[in-house]
């Protein structure tokens, strides 16, 4: 079928010019993305006292916003497929303003749940995956770096609302704060307004091609019904719906590529990531309150969160321009497995450190750890599957992700309640990510073994055709000589059945 007259070839990517300007924006979403769970963990004493609750139910705080944060990216990817990052982001925006002001009214903690926790949590889903797509399409060579600096948003984000949250709630309570803090967060709304569109849209041509193949398949199907005699009628029914539920899977396809599960480096970021997010956010929720916990004052606990993101606003883009190089970039699924297990060694060392000095180190190489990860989060997912299907890719890998962020601070708190004490949380989590960091370098060995191979036997393949011809032409020669055989193979089976029939004694006389 010949292409519609108004389908035009989409653009490519900028890698530069206003590409920065729509990184700027994605710095600002994806900062207050990430960066805000972490920094609410500044209120959570004042508000375990106000309640009364334990650790692990105020850690559910963080971690259903988080868990919502991942937990919608299909939906956010849906609707990014649908009308584009720049509404998605801005409608965002305005849904972290309504959750946290709704916040400062709340009664019980449940109530702080669904409005921290779900709807904040999917504002800010909604800001998370539109910009991380966005530096998608809006560089190619200079991904990394541009992946890099967005991501670099987070800690100076962390790095702000550490000693900023403090002095809020010192000054207004955390009921004010949060009033402050969904004013704040409306901010996104701004950032989504940079984010424009690179040249005409081509998502209604995408969608216009699908619909069309639909009306012809269903005025195929119909056809045949005329032409089908009364007593098919039922049997055609049953194929009408057949087709009915094909379309129904190839729409949800055009979102959500599920053929993605049968991707092999796609399954083994998957599983590694899943793995390492059972440890990934807690020690940086529960690194303040630990340090209350040893008798350090309020502002010096929440200034170790400004020094773990000035270190990681150093790390990110560094990162970036390592894994950039031409010695990194080709092997960087290497680099993000040592990253990890990196994270992790620096969490099973924490409890030597019992002074505040010993926590500004670990907050330091904290820092450094994991703002590697997070440069690198994306960066090696679209390595894998490519720009085309990542916008899938990231929709299905944070659903799958949400189960672990969910769970991981409320485990950790179930620790602290349970042992009183916060070195078994951090050995934990420490344990988890060396295990998962451990786990995709060994896979990705395997991966990029089974490519080399694959790749040696598809150019050998290229090479001589003759023989992949010859091949071919054997197969086919061979079906048609057993088929023309058919008869003759027939006589000689009965023979040998009635052969084998008399000497077992069961032939007929």
């Amino acid at each position: 079928m010949p292409p519609p007259a108004n389908a035009r070839r989409a653009p490519g990517p900028p890698d530069g010019g206003w590409g920065w300007v729509g990184g700027f924006g994605a710095f600002i979403s994806i900062g207050f993305a990430y960066a805000f769970p972490k920094g609410v963990a500044i209120f959570f004493k004042e508000i375990q006292d106000f309640f009364g609750t334990s650790y692990s139910e105020v850690a559910w705080v963080s971690s259903i916003m988080l868990a919502t944060t991942y937990g919608a990216g299909p939906i956010s990817s849906i609707l990014v497929n649908r009308y584009g990052s720049r509404p998605v982001v801005m409608f965002g925006g305005l849904l972290c303003g309504i959750g946290m002001v709704s916040a400062a009214f709340c009664t019980s903690i449940m109530q702080l749940y669904i409005c921290v926790g779900f709807i904040t949590g999917l504002g800010l889903a909604l800001n998370l995956q539109p910009s991380v797509i966005m530096i998608g399409k809006y560089f190619l060579k200079r991904r990394p770096i541009a992946n890099g600096l967005a991501m670099a948003g987070s800690p100076v984000m962390l790095c702000t609302l550490a000693p900023l949250n403090q002095f809020l709630l010192d000054s207004f309570g955390w009921r004010g704060s949060f009033l402050i803090l969904g004013a704040i967060l409306m901010n996104c709304c701004v950032a989504g307004a940079l984010f424009r569109p690179i040249g005409p849209g081509t998502a209604s041509v995408k969608t216009l091609v699908p619909e069309e193949g639909k009306d012809a398949l269903k005025q195929e199907v119909t056809e045949g019904a005329m032409e089908m005699s009364s007593p098919m009628n039922r049997p055609m029914r049953n194929k009408t719906e057949e087709d009915e539920e094909r379309d129904c899977c190839e729409k949800i396809n055009q979102y959500l590529d599920f053929s993605l599960f049968k991707h092999r480096g796609f399954l083994i970021y998957l599983i590694g990531n899943v793995l390492m997010f059972l440890g990934f956010f807690a020690p940086i929720i529960f690194l303040a309150p630990y340090a209350k916990h040893i008798g350090i004052d309020e502002y010096s606990a929440a200034f170790l969160l400004s020094i773990l993101a000035i270190v990681d606003i150093v790390a990110r883009p560094t990162t970036g321009i390592i894994a950039n190089s031409k010695w990194v970039r080709p092997r960087i699924q290497y680099f993000f497995s040592f990253s990890i297990a990196f994270n992790g060694t620096c969490h099973l060392l924490c409890p030597l450190a019992s002074s505040y000095a010993g926590l500004i180190v670990y907050s330091i190489f904290f820092g450094l750890a994991f703002g590697m990860v997070c440069a690198m989060l994306f960066e090696t997912l679209m390595d894998l599957v490519g720009a085309v299907r990542f916008t899938s890719a990231v929709g299905l890998v944070t659903i799958a992700e949400c189960c672990t962020i969910l769970l991981g601070p409320p485990i950790g708190g179930t620790l602290i309640d349970t042992f009183g004490d916060y070195k078994y949380m951090f050995i934990k989590c420490g344990v988890v990510m060396v295990l998962a960091g451990t786990f995709l370098f060994i896979m990705n060995y395997y991966n990029y073994r089974m490519l080399a191979k694959e790749e040696k036997e598809r150019k050998a393949k290229e090479e001589d055709p003759k023989s992949v011809r010859t091949e071919t032409e054997g197969r086919n020669n061979w079906t048609k000589e057993t088929t023309q055989d058919g008869p003759e193979l027939e006589l000689l089976r009965a023979e040998q059945e009635g052969l084998k029939k008399e000497a077992n004694g069961t032939s007929e006389v």
